[in-house]
Protein backbone atom coordinates (compact mmCIF):
# COMPACT_ATOMS: atom_id res chain seq x y z
CA UNK A 1 0.00 0.00 0.00
CA UNK A 2 1.25 3.66 -0.70
CA UNK A 3 1.36 6.58 1.01
CA UNK A 4 -1.49 8.57 0.88
CA UNK A 5 -1.65 12.53 1.79
CA UNK A 6 -5.50 13.60 2.09
CA UNK A 7 -7.52 16.11 3.41
CA UNK A 8 -8.04 15.05 7.31
CA UNK A 9 -11.44 14.11 8.50
CA UNK A 10 -12.91 14.05 11.82
CA UNK A 11 -12.04 10.08 12.86
CA UNK A 12 -8.23 11.22 12.46
CA UNK A 13 -8.39 13.63 15.24
CA UNK A 14 -7.31 11.42 18.08
CA UNK A 15 -3.80 10.62 15.80
CA UNK A 16 -3.38 14.26 15.04
CA UNK A 17 -3.75 15.20 18.35
CA UNK A 18 -0.69 12.85 19.16
CA UNK A 19 1.45 14.19 16.32
CA UNK A 20 0.83 17.37 17.80
CA UNK A 21 1.94 16.34 21.37
CA UNK A 22 4.88 14.60 19.70
CA UNK A 23 5.98 18.12 17.90
CA UNK A 24 5.97 19.74 21.17
CA UNK A 25 8.64 17.28 22.30
CA UNK A 26 10.41 18.00 19.98
CA UNK A 27 10.36 21.64 20.31
CA UNK A 28 11.39 21.12 23.86
CA UNK A 29 8.09 22.22 24.65
CA UNK A 30 6.83 19.01 26.51
CA UNK A 31 3.56 20.42 28.91
CA UNK A 32 2.65 23.54 26.11
CA UNK A 33 -0.27 21.47 24.79
CA UNK A 34 -3.41 22.71 25.69
CA UNK A 35 -5.49 22.34 22.91
CA UNK A 36 -8.44 19.21 23.17
CA UNK A 37 -10.04 16.83 21.08
CA UNK A 38 -12.86 18.59 21.55
CA UNK A 39 -10.72 21.78 20.77
CA UNK A 40 -9.86 20.20 17.30
CA UNK A 41 -13.19 18.88 16.39
CA UNK A 42 -15.22 22.34 16.56
CA UNK A 43 -12.45 24.24 15.53
CA UNK A 44 -11.50 22.40 12.36
CA UNK A 45 -14.89 20.57 11.71
CA UNK A 46 -17.56 22.97 12.86
CA UNK A 47 -19.94 25.20 10.84
CA UNK A 48 -16.91 27.61 10.38
CA UNK A 49 -13.82 25.45 10.17
CA UNK A 50 -10.26 27.68 11.20
CA UNK A 51 -8.06 25.24 9.80
CA UNK A 52 -7.38 22.79 7.40
CA UNK A 53 -5.32 19.94 8.36
CA UNK A 54 -3.71 17.06 5.53
CA UNK A 55 -2.18 13.81 6.95
CA UNK A 56 0.01 11.59 5.76
CA UNK A 57 -1.06 7.95 6.18
CA UNK A 58 0.41 4.85 5.28
CA UNK A 59 -0.72 1.46 5.98
CA UNK A 60 -3.87 2.84 7.56
CA UNK A 61 -1.81 4.90 10.27
CA UNK A 62 -1.28 8.25 10.48
CA UNK A 63 1.99 8.98 10.36
CA UNK A 64 2.26 12.81 9.93
CA UNK A 65 0.28 16.06 9.81
CA UNK A 66 -0.08 19.63 8.41
CA UNK A 67 -1.84 22.13 9.53
CA UNK A 68 -2.98 25.13 8.06
CA UNK A 69 -5.11 28.44 7.89
CA UNK A 70 -5.89 31.63 6.27
CA UNK A 71 -4.37 35.13 7.69
CA UNK A 72 -4.29 38.23 6.32
CA UNK A 73 -1.64 40.56 5.17
CA UNK A 74 -1.94 43.93 4.01
CA UNK A 75 0.57 43.92 1.58
CA UNK A 76 -0.76 40.88 0.10
CA UNK A 77 -4.18 40.18 0.96
CA UNK A 78 -5.46 36.35 1.94
CA UNK A 79 -1.98 34.26 2.71
CA UNK A 80 -2.37 30.64 3.94
CA UNK A 81 -0.61 30.28 7.42
CA UNK A 82 1.39 26.78 7.76
CA UNK A 83 1.09 26.22 11.53
CA UNK A 84 3.02 22.80 12.00
CA UNK A 85 3.81 20.60 9.65
CA UNK A 86 4.88 16.86 11.85
CA UNK A 87 5.95 13.62 11.16
CA UNK A 88 6.81 10.78 13.08
CA UNK A 89 10.08 10.39 14.30
CA UNK A 90 10.53 6.56 12.90
CA UNK A 91 9.26 8.07 9.54
CA UNK A 92 11.12 10.87 8.78
CA UNK A 93 13.36 10.92 5.99
CA UNK A 94 10.62 9.20 3.65
CA UNK A 95 9.69 11.66 2.05
CA UNK A 96 6.14 12.11 3.97
CA UNK A 97 7.18 15.80 5.32
CA UNK A 98 7.83 17.00 1.70
CA UNK A 99 4.33 15.44 0.36
CA UNK A 100 2.86 17.42 2.89
CA UNK A 101 4.68 20.73 2.35
CA UNK A 102 3.55 20.08 -1.14
CA UNK A 103 0.56 19.51 -0.77
CA UNK A 104 0.02 22.51 1.66
CA UNK A 105 1.54 24.68 -0.65
CA UNK A 106 -0.64 22.81 -3.43
CA UNK A 107 -3.75 24.10 -1.64
CA UNK A 108 -2.10 27.79 -1.02
CA UNK A 109 -1.96 28.08 -4.76
CA UNK A 110 -5.71 26.60 -4.90
CA UNK A 111 -7.07 28.89 -2.97
CA UNK A 112 -5.83 31.82 -4.68
CA UNK A 113 -3.46 33.60 -1.87
CA UNK A 114 -0.08 35.29 -3.38
CA UNK A 115 1.93 34.39 -0.27
CA UNK A 116 2.38 31.11 1.99
CA UNK A 117 4.37 31.93 5.53
CA UNK A 118 5.24 30.12 8.57
CA UNK A 119 7.62 30.46 11.25
CA UNK A 120 11.06 27.81 11.85
CA UNK A 121 12.65 27.16 15.03
CA UNK A 122 16.55 28.64 14.09
CA UNK A 123 18.02 25.34 15.48
CA UNK A 124 16.29 23.90 13.16
CA UNK A 125 18.76 23.20 10.87
CA UNK A 126 17.54 20.45 8.24
CA UNK A 127 13.76 22.19 8.25
CA UNK A 128 16.09 25.71 7.62
CA UNK A 129 18.04 24.26 4.47
CA UNK A 130 14.69 21.99 3.63
CA UNK A 131 12.59 25.28 2.99
CA UNK A 132 15.34 27.34 1.77
CA UNK A 133 16.22 24.19 -1.39
CA UNK A 134 12.52 24.44 -1.83
CA UNK A 135 13.00 28.30 -3.05
CA UNK A 136 11.30 29.64 0.47
CA UNK A 137 13.01 32.60 1.80
CA UNK A 138 13.89 32.50 5.60
CA UNK A 139 13.90 35.89 6.86
CA UNK A 140 16.79 35.55 10.16
CA UNK A 141 16.05 39.37 10.89
CA UNK A 142 11.97 38.75 11.91
CA UNK A 143 10.89 37.95 15.73
CA UNK A 144 8.16 36.07 16.12
CA UNK A 145 6.49 37.66 18.91
CA UNK A 146 3.88 36.27 20.91
CA UNK A 147 1.40 37.23 24.32
CA UNK A 148 0.25 34.45 26.40
CA UNK A 149 -3.21 34.62 28.40
CA UNK A 150 -1.28 35.79 31.73
CA UNK A 151 0.51 39.06 30.09
CA UNK A 152 -2.83 39.76 27.63
CA UNK A 153 -4.97 40.02 31.36
CA UNK A 154 -1.49 41.45 32.86
CA UNK A 155 -1.70 43.99 30.23
CA UNK A 156 -5.60 44.83 30.60
CA UNK A 157 -5.40 44.99 34.38
CA UNK A 158 -7.82 42.03 34.66
CA UNK A 159 -7.62 39.25 37.04
CA UNK A 160 -6.14 36.01 36.37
Amino acid sequence: MENVIRKSNKEDLPQILELIKELAEFEKEPDAVEVTLQDLEKEGFGEQPLFTCFVAEVKGKIEGMALCYFRYSTWKGRTVHLEDLIVREQKRGTGLGSALYKKVIEYALEQGVKRCEWVVLDWNQPAIDFYKRSGATVFENWNTVQMNETAMKNLLGKPL
